[in-house]
């Protein structure tokens, strides 16, 4: 519903009646990208449902790789920052041609939405200041406030639980957002390591460290035996001189820096992106950047997708394509550098307990952001309406955003 990594992998990816892996039969490589092509047009339903589909078509139905190659994927995802989805894409590409594989499937997962915004961006530049679409949104924004809670709310609960340290997190990280109506990406950093101080001492880990070589283990270094990504920066650089503008490079530079703290969900990137488009570069307005984000929920692929949206608004077909490459390319990195390392060491304290810091600290920024972007959203009696209906469908039944977002804008065609 929210764009949240799952709490629970097993409800995706475990079918009990498939325990043992899947075939695994050759097939081209052209096959496979042409399936993710079209995945990404139609894989509407968030990220649980689309990694169920890939679960569905490339193991139990086609036998394309095998099941247990599937869950070290699923696995990777949930654990390095990004979307779930394209990650475990991108990992089906990594296991055929490595890095080289990776690129062409995140390719050709995310071309379909990023053509989709393009095109979205084009419309709306020129008729966004129409009385029809100024309605469209006048509805939509508050609809996205109150999926954008939901997400929060299930963020918080599933990675604080009951231990109340985390909890403290969220809630110090909240009110600094809340307050300030800023997002500090060092916030988020500093409460992995805080946590990693707290649950996994490095010196804690080196006696088991020892046993592990003593065993005869391998050094934590991560594998070399496949090809390693090439880095984005000289097509970011290129692209920036093409269009000639230093504002292509901040774009390039923002948005790298965004795709790195994209933990838990692809919705908790939402903080970060307004305080950057809006707040420190003033790219967007508060209602434009709303109504990016309601792109980003309304097309298929990930939600992180509204970059592209963001970028065309604010450099044309240049800027779309840069902010996507950058947002992409930390994504990419955190599944094809860790790679079969991540596999060897996934049970790495240190590396859980970073994740779970960081990860209630988005959740409390995502929160704070929620209370900055709602003094903009909710303006009357309607969209408070608008808002709390909303909140209250979504939590009792388990509707697309794709229908929320249609009824919303409907409901501003009618009200506004």
């Amino acid at each position: 519903m929210d764009g949240s990594k799952d709490e629970n992998p097993d409800r995706v990816t475990d079918n009990p009646q498939h325990d043992e892996p899947g075939v695994g039969h050759p097939v081209g490589f052209a096959r496979i990208l042409a399936y993710f092509l079209k995945l990404g047009a139609v894989g509407f339903g968030g990220p649980i449902a689309t990694v169920g589909y890939m679960q569905r078509d490339l193991v139990e139905q086609r036998h394309w790789m095998d099941r247990q190659d599937f869950l070290d994927g699923v696995a990777l995802g949930q654990t390095m920052p990004g979307p779930l989805a394209a990650q475990v894409a991108m990992w089906v590409g990594y296991l055929r041609h490595g890095a080289t594989g990776a690129a062409a499937v995140a390719f050709a997962f995310v071309a379909p939405a990023f053509a989709i915004v393009v095109a979205a961006g084009a419309l709306y530049s020129r008729y966004s200041a129409s009385g029809i679409v100024q309605s469209l949104f006048y509805g939509i924004a508050p609809a996205v406030m109150a999926i954008i809670t939901l997400a929060a709310i299930k963020l918080l609960r599933m990675t604080d639980r009951s231990d109340w340290r985390l909890w403290l997190i969220s809630t110090a990280v909240f009110a600094l957002t809340a307050l300030t109506g800023t997002e500090p990406v060092l916030v988020i950093l500093g409460a992995g390591l805080l946590v990693i101080g707290l649950d996994a001492r490095p010196r804690l880990a080196l006696s088991a460290w020892r046993a592990h070589r003593r065993r005869g283990g391998d050094p934590d270094q991560p594998d070399t035996g496949r090809d390693q990504p090439r880095s984005a920066t000289p097509v970011l650089i290129g692209l920036g001189s093409l269009a000639g503008g230093s504002t292509l490079t901040a774009l390039g530079l923002f948005f790298l820096k965004t795709g790195a703290v994209v933990f838990g969900s692809g919705l908790a990137i939402v903080p970060f992106m307004r305080e950057g488009v809006v707040d420190q570069h003033h790219w967007l307005t508060n209602d434009q950047f709303l109504d990016a984000v309601a792109m980003g929920l309304i097309t298929p692929g990930p939600v992180v997708i509204s970059a592209g949206f963001i970028g065309y608004l604010v450099a044309g077909l240049p800027g779309a394509i840069v902010s996507c490459i950058a947002i992409f390319t930390p994504i990419y990195l955190g599944v094809v550098v860790p790679g079969r390392w991540f596999l060897r060491h996934r049970d790495n304290a240190q590396l859980r307990a970073f994740v779970t810091g960081a990860t209630a600290a988005a959740a409390g920024a995502l929160c704070g952001a929620v209370v900055v972007l709602t003094r903009q959203a909710i303006t009357d009696l309607a969209t408070t309406a608008i808002a709390i209906v909303t909140v209250a469908l979504l939590w009792r039944f388990n509707i697309k955003e794709l229908y929320i977002v249609i009824a919303a804008g409907t409901l501003g065609l009618v009200l506004h």
